[in-house]
């Protein structure tokens, strides 16, 4: 059929958009903190940088959620690859003139690309049908494991070509970041066509079970009246948060513990493969088990890789405990963006998806910031026990709903 073809088509060029664009801001993410603490003089700020990035990819998600309701998914998500780009060249120029302020701003600016390739999920899952779904994302979050095992990869290598040009050696990721993110944003712009938003208004016309009048279109927080609605919004925000607290600052941590950025480029690649290698697997067992038992499978990943992490500085260790990391968060990801798919029609999809996102950045934001100010004074250790215990919070909203699921069945 013509409409399997364009959903295939639509879906590779989102995957493809995703690996692309995934290394790029994974190559400058594996250094952020480092060149964060050095621009800075002081190791408390390292973990601002990414605050200011997760910042920018909450705005520019919400921003980017209204851009691509009225001009579509395609431009919508050029807008926030150019910013992205711009981003780039600013963090670059900051490295070169060492300006805290200027290397924020790129960083924030970074994030609305980030923001646009994430929203390629929920393009990916509107134009497949309801059973559908939950690979239809996993195929696009998949193509982050390109990014997992290219982008900190990339990081020492082209470190070392920075330096050997007469440049400082941390210019290197940024300028191989620019070069990915040019890739992506020449992939949407060819080859996603039709829109998928377009695409979408044809599948709600055969799978019409979501459909709500325009007059009906309801708002964010009476979506999350829905108890499904809020146990994927939660789990995605805290997943999220749990995942950026103990990631971002494990560079930092293993550089104190004398670790060369190649053993930290190992940690942070084991950690990106754990986020996206598994998603084609997460994707097909939300379709089959169901969205919450997949996140449930993920909050319990979350909880052991965060009192995994601070036993030992050990390489080995530590590339096991952030390879769960990322394994726990692809599980509530998928799950929950699976699953907040499924409450929507596609009059309602890109301003919430978009303000979900929101919500995401903003607490991954506050997360990642207080994740410096923890280790700087309390240790990695309390960053991993925190961590912990907000893993706890989805997974038991998770068994909340199910029970009311389960009670609900029982009495009909």
């Amino acid at each position: 059929m013509a409409l399997n073809r364009l959903a295939r088509k639509i879906t590779f060029t989102l995957f493809l958009a995703m690996s692309l664009g995934s290394a790029g801001f994974l190559v400058a993410g594996t250094v952020n903190s480092i060149v964060g603490a050095d621009i800075s003089g002081n190791p408390a700020w390292a973990g601002l940088p990414a605050s200011m990035f997760t910042l920018g990819t909450a705005l520019s998600a919400f921003l980017l959620g209204f851009a691509m309701e009225r001009f579509g998914r395609r431009w919508g998500m050029l807008m926030g690859l150019g910013a992205g780009l711009l981003g780039t060249v600013l963090a670059a120029a900051a490295i070169g003139v060492v300006s805290f302020p200027l290397f924020l701003a790129g960083m924030a600016f970074s994030g609305a690309a980030r923001a646009a390739l994430q929203l390629g999920r929920f393009a990916a899952a509107e134009v497949h049908p309801p059973e559908q779904r939950g690979r239809a994302i996993s195929n696009v979050v998949i193509g982050g494991t390109v990014g997992a095992v290219l982008g900190p990869w990339l990081a020492g290598p082209t470190g070392q070509w920075a330096e050997s040009v007469g440049y400082h050696e941390m210019l290197g990721p940024y300028i191989a970041s620019f070069f990915l993110l040019v890739l992506a944003a020449l992939a949407v712009f060819f080859l996603l066509r039709p829109d998928p938003q377009e695409l979408g208004k044809e599948v709600d016309r055969l799978y019409p079970e979501a459909q709500v009048d325009e007059g009906q279109v309801r708002t964010f927080m009476q979506i999350l009246r829905i108890p499904a609605a809020a146990v994927a919004v939660v789990a995605m925000v805290l997943s999220q948060v749990v995942m950026v607290m103990l990631m971002g600052i494990t560079a930092l941590h293993m550089k104190d513990n004398q670790h060369d950025l190649l053993a930290i480029s190992a940690v942070i690649s084991a950690h990106t493969f754990g986020m996206y290698a598994f998603s084609i697997f997460s994707g097909q067992l939300a379709d089959r088990w169901g969205r919450g038992q997949v996140i449930l499978v993920g909050g319990a990943v979350l909880v052991l890789a965060c009192i995994l992490a601070p036993i030992s500085t050990v390489l080995i260790p530590l590339v096991l405990s952030l390879f769960l990391l990322g394994l726990g968060w692809n599980f509530c990801y998928v799950g929950g963006s699976s699953l907040l798919a499924d409450q929507l029609s596609h009059l309602e999809r890109s301003k919430i998806q978009g303000t979900n996102d929101l919500l995401v950045g903003l607490a991954t934001a506050l997360g990642s910031f207080i994740s410096g100010l923890i280790f700087a004074s309390l240790g990695f250790g309390m960053v991993g026990i925190i961590g912990a215990l907000l893993a706890l919070i989805p997974l038991g909203m998770t068994l909340w709903w199910q029970l009311g699921q389960r009670k609900l069945a029982s009495t009909t």
